[in-house]
């Protein structure tokens, strides 16, 4: 098998970016490298995603539960991962992927729909079973989750385009501030839970560090965690 690195956090947090940062890195490097994106937009297995998030089963993000919705995302990794980098994957320990979002979206947005922390607990075992035993998804070896908060990210997403309409309409996640500010608290939680690395992106809130400044940091510290034996 090769290495499985995810970037994760919160919308608006420069997840794409910095994604693509560090496989243009790794790729210049001489790493066999391959990056994927989560939801895979491109692909007819996110039809289910880009309605809920577009608002067909309802304009509340907290009206579809959270294992119905996480089954939508769920299932577009499925499809992802068997037809587009399952034997990339496993054709050699040099092989490196690298995500932007995976199951860890799932267990940091979904589970801010629950109340108590025992069925939050009870909803991330269900989701790390069914993703990663019963569905056969790869086990991250690094998640780095960008740490921005709530105020810093809506003013980052102000005049961000819809991701999968491409037009300024905002999908029910993002124009929810309740949903966002209990994502982000609730990140706290699951990060330390599943040992996330955390970067923390912001000089203060509403200000960003530099883009060059958090890539960075990501780089040294996948360094030390997985390439303890050659610099990268």
């Amino acid at each position: 098998m090769g290495t499985l690195i995810v970037i994760e956090g919160s919308d608006g947090s420069g997840k794409a970016t910095q994604t693509k940062l560090l496989y243009e890195y790794l790729k210049d490097q001489g790493k066999k490298v391959k990056m994927v994106s989560y939801p895979n937009y491109e692909s007819p297995s996110s039809s289910l995603v880009k309605m809920y998030l577009g608002g067909r089963f309802g304009t509340d993000p907290y009206g579809v539960n959270a294992y119905v919705a996480s089954s939508f995302f769920a299932v577009d990794r499925f499809a992802s991962y068997l037809g587009e980098w399952k034997e990339f994957y496993e054709s050699s320990e040099d092989a490196v992927v690298i995500c932007d979002r995976y199951v860890t979206s799932n267990m940091l947005h979904q589970t801010s729909k629950l109340t108590s922390m025992e069925e939050k607990e009870r909803f991330l075992d269900w989701d790390y079973d069914f993703e990663f035993q019963k569905g056969g998804l790869p086990v991250p070896d690094v998640v780095f989750f960008l740490d921005v908060d709530p105020k810093t990210a809506f003013l980052l997403m102000k005049d961000r385009e819809n991701k999968f309409t491409h037009e300024s309409e905002k999908d029910i996640h993002e124009t929810n501030a309740r949903f966002l500010t209990q994502s982000y608290e609730n990140s706290m939680f699951v990060g330390e839970k599943y040992n996330w690395t955390k970067i923390r992106c912001c000089q203060c809130p509403g200000k960003m560090r530099k883009i060059e400044e958090i890539h960075e940091e990501i780089r040294e510290k996948l360094n030390k965690m997985l390439f303890t034996d050659k610099v990268i």
